[in-house]
């Protein structure tokens, strides 16, 4: 029977942007962060720091939180139709504060979000817990990467704003800032947020990254329980002499008997050929002429007996003789070998062509999605065809084959060229993708399904276990940070 893989999807690009996403969607911090220490304690830890924390009164008002999607004006503001709060420190970390805006900007942004994917937000008073503790979880965080050297140059934050910017269907960086701008929220303020989420993205990654470890018997369970296989056994193939012992033979003949094989497995131990002495003394089928050997099968198709045996040999070793009903047994172990065979699982293909025209100093995003908006209409008018455009304007390795991307499985590219490949049937022909690589137009010929080698399934069962535990290994490590840190809550003012 057929079975399916469930992947995560949570590749190495959308680990990076993890911290993005976390921040606009503002999730409860022990989903995002690890579980941060209790309220109660964290009071206790403050009582015994050494270190003095500012007071509330000479600390202006803290910059507003941005994440991955374009702000909204509610994100900068009170609850609609309130009276605007005076801003105040609601807690202290490592002498740094958190103001009440912060949370408030936060949990607007997160109760808007939430809404727009049709779940229920939490109740206000438990909202605003979860919002504080993962702003006091993200601040500690920043210190920890400022203190260990990580720095965001300019260049990654254009890279950063600019993914932002087509994560929300965005033309351009300057049509992001300006419904930042819009939305009351002021761009320095916007740009240091991000420079923040894309330091504590590179922490995240150089701290978790390359202490990832799994091994081939986490990829065996992990398969086990996506797919319902078996746990992978051994193949065994043994030879085997037996010594034959009568029915009713007299305790002297069995004293023969087991003295011949004692000799048998003696010379077999001090390396004499095992098939001739297969040949000279055993009573098995064929008397030894086939060397004894039983053949390549399951371990659990040999008696528990030769299994038990020879469990801790190595191959070529001799075992025994080992005595059971029909006599004495010597085995040797001639082969051993891993059973790893899976069940059939299949996999989406997509045979298709594009054409890419980057955009760059030379050519503006609005020039590039006019051209490709203009070669579409050329070839659904039948007055070019997607080829020979391809080999003539494509700016990619695959221009030379008439933009022909060959069979691809899921995953292969970027999230929106992959999104708007999906949602075409073969024969039509995309308007024009913008991606990070440029405009893009695709045009779909075949879909097929395939069916993964067992090694397939095994990189593909290895990758979707190695982001799982990357993500375990963080809440791990975040909560170690937090843990560190001096955390001092404030309450309002009277």
């Amino acid at each position: 029977m057929t079975k399916t893989l469930r992947p995560t999807r949570l590749t190495r690009a959308a680990w990076a942007a993890l911290p993005l996403l976390c921040a606009a969607l503002a999730l409860p911090a022990h989903a995002q962060s690890g579980n941060s220490p209790s309220r109660a304690n964290s009071k206790s830890n403050a009582k015994t720091a050494a270190k003095p924390a500012p007071k509330a009164a000479t600390k202006p008002a803290a910059k507003p939180a941005a994440g991955a999607s374009a702000p909204s004006a509610t994100a900068n503001a009170p609850t609609a139709g309130g009276p605007q709060e005076a801003d105040y420190i609601v807690a202290v970390v490592n002498s740094e504060p958190v103001t009440n805006n912060e949370v408030r900007a936060r949990s607007a942004r997160a109760v808007e979000q939430l809404t727009e994917r049709g779940v229920t937000p939490p109740a206000p008073d438990v909202l605003r817990k979860e919002v504080l503790e993962r702003l006091i979880s993200e601040r500690a965080q920043l210190q920890y990467a400022r203190e260990t050297g990580i720095k965001v140059d300019d260049a990654a934050l254009e890279q950063a704003e600019l993914s932002i910017a087509r994560q929300n269907n965005l033309r351009s960086v300057d049509e992001l800032h300006r419904r930042v701008e819009q939305s009351g929220i002021a761009l320095k303020d916007f740009k240091d947020d991000i420079r923040n989420q894309v330091t504590l993205a590179r922490l995240r990654e150089r701290e978790i990254e390359p202490k990832l470890r799994v091994t081939d018997s986490e990829v065996d369970a992990f398969i086990r329980e996506q797919t319902g296989a078996k746990a992978p056994g051994q193949d065994l193939n043994l030879a085997m002499i037996l010594v034959a012992v009568p029915e009713g033979a007299s305790a002297d003949e069995r004293a023969r008997l087991q003295a011949r094989a004692d000799e048998v497995a003696r010379r077999a131990k001090a390396g004499e050929d095992f098939a001739k002495l297969a040949t000279e003394f055993s009573d098995a089928n064929h008397r030894g002429r086939d060397g004894g050997v039983l053949g390549m099968r399951p371990s659990d198709k040999y008696p528990e007996l030769f299994v038990r045996a020879t469990q801790r040999a190595k191959v070529g070793d001799v075992v025994g003789p080992l005595q059971s009903d029909a006599g004495f047994h010597v085995l040797k172990v001639l082969e051993r070998k891993r059973n790893t065979d899976l069940p059939e699982v299949r996999i989406p293909q997509t045979h298709a062509h594009h054409i890419l025209l980057k955009v760059g100093p030379n050519q503006s995003e609005r020039v590039a999605v006019d051209r490709a908006a203009d070669m579409r209409r050329r070839i659904l008018a039948k007055q070019a065809d997607f080829e020979t455009l391809a080999r003539q304007n494509s700016q990619d390795e695959s221009a030379a084959q008439g933009g022909d991307l060959g069979w691809t499985s899921p995953g292969q590219f970027v999230p929106e060229f992959e999104q708007a490949m999906n949602n075409l049937d073969p024969g039509q022909i995309s308007p024009p993708i913008v991606t990070r690589f440029g405009v893009h137009l695709i045009r779909v010929d075949e879909r097929t399904e395939r069916t993964l080698s067992s090694d397939e399934q095994r990189q593909l069962a290895r990758n979707m276990l190695r982001e799982k535990k990357a993500q375990e290994s963080f809440d791990t490590w975040a909560r170690e940070i937090r843990g560190r840190a001096y955390v001092e809550y404030r309450d309002p003012p009277k």
